[in-house]
This record gives structure tokens, sequence and C-alpha cells, in this order.
């Protein structure tokens, strides 16, 4: 009986101790979990000046930024590549223009002046972010370079407000070719878009160029930034006023460069427009009537040489963000902000809204023909948005019921450099000069040429079917990326994916930059 009682009251006891630890727990875990929540509502710290080196971002950078000079025309000044040399001098000659600088387009020899000038853009934007990071890595001065490169041949493209030289060369006769730029005797005719013959597209890209680049050169030579100043603003002028597709009025531009809409360019050029001049008219075209003719809100898209949509989105997302004078209570703004933050649950892996259109590695893929276009500027445009929402202490992202942080879209921008960097099936660098294993076979005239030979036009079609790799590494190219099963054909004659294209090296440059050190805070350039 006693024996009894006395394990009755010990198991009692343990029972009691068993119920308060549970309790004890529970109170714990509530606490700990209310902690957890705040801090998931807590943005996290501004981040600094740029801070330690990431080595093989950095790498990758200096050996992007390469393919500039590779594409450069012109009379080359302190020429970093060994087997390019002079070419295109007498470029714009039949109509009294120097039209000699500019980059050739991809392993072709014609200056498109669409994807060009968004290359500009893109450019731009890169620096004006990141110039910060590639100062760091010494990156800085020749992104400058190279930029004023191009805008040098824009400028001279636009020799009064309603003409624009669009095009330089035949691709019909350059195509017939292959040979090396330096080689060069056909014909360069020159195509321009005008008054009676509009291209509202190319001319808001243009300007939008010219804008984003005379905040580049504000600083360092006002003279040049009032320049491209000037001829933005007229250009914008000229595309609104006299408004036509180019595809259209010029129809053998649509096969190579043909626009869907030119609705997407009017407000890309009138946001840069705004950030360059302060002035609220352009802001009040990109959130009025304008926008929502155009804007397409709410319907995230890709963001490319022809649709600038999300782009615009993320760039105008910096006002609602960074508070700008003009941003409080601007319902346009916050359409374009909401636009972007649809735009950023569609890349987030995690996200219920995320798109499908994905390797089974991982990397975003739209499109067969030049595949690595969309995950590269998706990714830069992450990044963007990582930073913004840092800088702007903006803590978390909303897609349907989950919710994001900067740090998760950072994640993103680094996986997809990462795939192309050789974190991928084949294990191989898409970004040529980058690690032990890259193509070798790219499809580009000027890369499969020895320097010494003596070519014309149709008898370098030897190097075209040579079994050999290109006797010239065409550094810093990034081709144009693997099939959705992920796999790559390392011929020269492949040229639906190893063809590499200026335009993307101003995306993939962008994002290198933005990855190259831990995040730093951007800062605001709109003008005031």
């Amino acid at each position: 009986m006693g024996k009894d009682s006395k394990s009755r009251g010990c198991l009692g006891w343990f029972l009691v101790v068993v119920i308060l630890a549970l309790v004890l727990g529970a109170v714990v875990y509530t606490i700990k979990k209310k902690i957890d929540q705040a801090n998931d509502n807590k943005p996290a710290p501004v981040p600094g000046p740029p801070g330690a080196i990431d080595k093989k971002y950095a790498d990758a950078l200096k050996i992007a930024m390469q393919f500039f000079d590779v594409q450069k025309s012109g009379k080359l000044v302190d020429n970093k590549i060994p087997w390019r040399g002079d070419s295109g001098l007498k470029d714009g000659s039949e109509a009294k223009l120097d039209l000699s600088k500019g980059m050739y387009d991809a392993g072709d020899h014609i200056k498109f002046g669409f994807p060009l000038a968004f290359t500009a853009t893109v450019f731009s934007w890169a620096i004006l972010e990141y110039g910060d990071q590639m100062e760091a890595v010494n990156q800085l001065e020749p992104a400058q370079e190279s930029l004023k490169w191009i805008t040098d041949f824009l400028i001279n493209s636009h020799p009064s407000e309603n003409v624009l030289y669009i095009q330089v060369g035949d691709p019909v006769a350059d195509h017939k070719c292959w040979e090396r730029p330096e080689d060069m005797k056909e014909k360069r005719p020159l195509t321009q878009v005008n008054a009676s013959v509009p291209g509202t597209e190319v001319a808001a890209e243009t300007a939008a160029a010219m804008a984003s680049a005379s905040l580049v050169f504000k600083t360092a030579d006002s003279t040049y930034s009032s320049m491209l100043l000037k001829h933005a603003k007229q250009l914008f002028t000229f595309a609104d006023k006299h408004r036509g597709s180019y595809s259209e009025n010029i129809p053998e531009v649509a096969t190579y460069y043909n626009s869907t809409g030119y609705g997407d360019e009017l407000l890309w050029a009138a946001s840069w427009l705004y950030h360059a001049t302060g002035d609220q008219l352009y802001l009040e075209y990109v959130t009025g009537e304008n926008g929502e003719e155009f804007a397409e809100w709410e319907s995230p898209t890709w963001f490319s040489w022809d649709n600038k949509h999300a782009g615009t989105q993320v760039l105008l997302s910096r006002l609602s963000l960074f508070g700008d004078k003009g941003a409080s209570g601007n319902s346009g703004l916050e359409n374009y902000r909401k636009s972007a933050e649809d735009v950023m649950c569609c890349l987030l892996p995690k996200s219920p809204s995320a798109t499908s259109s994905r390797t089974d590695g991982g990397l975003i893929w739209v499109s067969e023909w030049d595949a690595l276009q969309h995950p590269v500027a998706s990714a830069f445009l992450a990044a963007l948005y990582s930073d913004y929402m840092l800088t702007s202490q903006t803590a978390k992202l909303t897609c349907g019921d989950d919710s994001f942080k900067p740090s998760d879209l950072r994640k993103f921008a680094k996986s997809q450099a990462d795939y192309v960097l050789g974190s991928n099936p084949i294990k191989m660098s898409f970004l040529v000069g980058y690690g032990d294993k890259y193509p070798q076979y790219v499809h580009h005239r000027g890369a499969s040429i020895p320097a010494d030979a003596t070519t014309g036009c149709t008898d370098g079609f030897k190097w075209l079917d040579s079994t050999k790799p290109n006797p010239n590494v065409a550094v810093g190219a990034l081709v144009g990326g693997p099939f959705l099963n992920e796999t790559y054909i390392d011929s020269r004659n492949n040229s639906v994916q190893g063809e590499p294209t200026t335009y993307n090296s101003a995306v993939i440059v962008g994002l290198l930059s933005s990855l190259v050190t831990t995040s730093s805070a951007v800062k605001s350039f709109t003008q005031k």
C-alpha cells in the first residue's frame, strides 16, 4: 500500500514536470516566432561602400568588358585586341557624316542602330548604379570609354532634329561575305528614319541612350553631357511627334531586328529624360494618358532589346522607393512599382507566381535563339531591385501569400550569373575567356580568321567551315547559350547558340557589376 502511493506520487510529479516543460517550450517557441516575425519585417541594414571583392565576379567582369573592344569600328585608339585593327573608316561618307565609330552588332559587321542604342542605355544604367563597384576593380574608366565610343557614333547619326541614321551596311550583302572587318571592301549603304519615314522605337531608344549617358558624363565632361541631353530631347520630340514603327516603314529591317511596338520605347525614353532633367513634363508623360495607353501594367514581360516595359517599371520604382518629389500620391508611379514587383515575383523560383520558363538546372529560358539574353537581363533587374529595397529600407516583397527579402532576389541573380559562368550541367562557361572550358568555335568572323590571312568576300568561308578552333579568342563574348535541354553544340555554323551580341554584353556587364562586391547602396541620380 505505501509503495503504490509513493509510485503514484512520483508519476504525478513526473507528469507535472512534463506539462511544465511543454508549456515553457510553447512560450519560448511563441516568443521566438514573434521575434523572427519582427525580424522578417525589419529591413536589412543599408549597405555601405563596396565591401570585399568577390574574385569570381570581378574576373568575369574584366573579361566581359573586353568584348566591347573586340566589336569596335573605326580608327582604334589604344587598341587592346591584338588581332583587331582599323575598320569602317568610310562609314557615313555617302551622307558626308563620320559614322566610323560605334560597334558591330554580333559576329557580322552591320551597325544596327536599334540594338546598339539599347546597348548604350543599359550600359549607362549599369555605370550609374554600379560605377563604384566597377571602380573597385578598375573597370569604370574602360566602361566609360566604351560607352563614349557608342555615343560618339549616335551623336553623328543624328545630324538634324528629325533625321536619324539607324543602320550602316547592308545585312544581305554582309552575310554573303565571311571576312575580317579590316578587309571589308563592299559598299556600306545607310538607312535613315525621318519625318516622312518615321521610326518611333529606334528614335526613342536613341533618346534613352543619350539621356542616360548624359548622366554618366555629367561630372566628368559637362559640355559633352549637355550635348547628349540636347540630342535626347530632340529625338524624343521627333519620336513622339512623328509616330510610326520603323519595322513597318522600312520592312527590310524586320528580318533582323523587328519591333513589336513603340509604346514601350516612348515610356522608357521619357523615364530616362525625367531622371536626366527633373522636368515634371516627362514624369507626367509616363504616368498620364501615355502610361494608360502603353504601359501594360500588371502584365509582366521579359526585358530585352525589343521590349523595355520591365526595365521602365524597375527604373521608375526608384522614384517611389527613394521618395522622389513627384512620387507622393502618384498612382501612376505606384502602378509601375506594382508591375515591377510582379516581374520580380515571376523570377523568384519559390514564388507562387514563378515562371515555369526555366531549364531543369534553373536557368530562365524563353527563346532558343539568343537564349541567354532573357536570364541575364532578368537577373540584372533583380539585382537592381534588391539593392533598391536595401537602400530604401524596404524589408520585403509580397508575392501572393508569401514574402521575400532583398537577399532572395540577389540569390536569384547570382544563380543566373553562376549558370553562365559554368555552374551548369555541362560545366561550361558561356562567357568566352572565362574558366577552363568555354566555346572554341564562336560564330564571329574576326575571331575565326587569322589576323595575317588575306581573304576576300567569299573565299573567307573556308574559315567558317574549318574544323579547327578559332585562331583568335573573342574574349568577353557572351554566346547565345544552351538549348532547353541544356545542351550546347560548339560549332561555328551554329549561329543560334554560338553567336555573341554587343547588347548582351551590356546586360552581362550590368549583372556582374552588381555582384562584384557585397551589395552596396545605390544612389539617386535623378536631377532636381
